[in-house]
């Protein structure tokens, strides 16, 4: 007894009216399906069709069975795509990233992968507000620095870089400095972040120490911390990824490379891992590992 493929055609009847209709969407004869509709009202025991010589009418309980019908079929459809969804790259992938770093890390690489997998819708919230992988609120995510204790999987994609940048148009009016102490003398653009390590690393003759710094602007956003340091507001130690372009362009200058200590923060793809883990977010870490892990992030 095939019960849904007898579902499947008395809902076709019903919305066409006609026997005849129904078969030709199906490729069967109009007696196959009427008797299809003959078979359910002898199971049910009752009429579901009203039939006259010029049109099938639903009964009561034909509408009943209608309703019930394409509930069990909408619900069937739902439960074999969520099945298929683990199995195969398709579906809704909800990505959850830093405005800074989603912009910087993750857009530059959506074209070559929405190219790859055609069938994965991506949904990406770039928010500096951290979401709850684990409320559901989003499939995987990009994470910097430590890692919040979570029933998450983390899959390390590599390293950031601080560096300390200033424009050329700064530095023609306030000079260049040469040594870390230099910077006593300059307007630095500090981070304000709670995470944040008081005064600015850097190494001299094998030892790291933090060098105490000062300027007339704080920002918790680094961003923006490079765009002042673009509009020649002062010096800004930010990570070296989000103002590569800039370097590149000569809008901004490195400085005080030989004493960085090449500190900066680990970066981290997270999600729900387990057995039943949506091919869709799979495909999409492994993509990151590739890119990113074997990219421009140290290891």
């Amino acid at each position: 007894m095939d019960i849904i493929g007898d579902l499947e055609i008395f809902t076709l009847v019903a919305e066409t009216s006609s026997f005849s209709a129904a078969g030709r969407s199906l490729n069967l004869a109009p007696s196959s399906v009427a008797r299809v509709v003959d078979r359910l009202e002898a199971r049910l025991n009752v009429r579901l069709l009203l039939r006259t010589t010029r049109a099938l009418t639903l009964t009561a309980e034909g509408v009943t069975y209608l309703s019930s019908a394409r509930r069990i079929l909408a619900d069937l459809k739902e439960t074999e795509q969520l099945i298929t969804d683990r199995s195969s790259p398709r579906g809704r992938l909800r990505i959850s990233a830093s405005i800074l770093y989603g912009k910087t890390f993750l857009l530059p690489l959506l074209k070559d992968f929405t190219h790859r997998y055609p069938d994965i819708l991506v949904d990406i919230n770039l928010t500096d507000t951290v979401v709850d992988i684990s409320a559901g609120q989003a499939d995987v995510a990009l994470r910097l620095g430590p890692l919040a204790d979570a029933p998450l999987v983390a899959r390390r994609l590599g390293k950031t870089r601080k560096v300390i940048v200033a424009s050329p148009e700064y530095l023609a009016a306030r000079g260049t400095p040469e040594v870390p102490e230099d910077l006593h003398g300059h307007d630095c653009i500090d981070f304000n972040f709670k995470r944040a390590a008081p005064g600015w690393p850097f190494i001299k003759d094998g030892n790291e120490y933090a060098l105490k710094i000062k300027g007339s602007i704080e920002t918790n956003n680094g961003d923006t911390q490079g765009q002042l340091a673009i509009e020649g507001l002062g010096i800004a130690r930010v990570c070296a990824e989000t103002v590569q372009h800039a370097i590149e362009a000569g809008q901004l200058v490195p400085l005080l490379e030989a004493f960085n200590p090449g500190d900066g923060e680990e970066i981290h793809v997270v999600f729900i891992g387990g057995p039943h883990l949506p091919a869709r977010v799979r495909c999409f870490v492994d993509y990151l590992m590739e890119s990113l892990g074997k990219g421009f992030l140290r290891v």
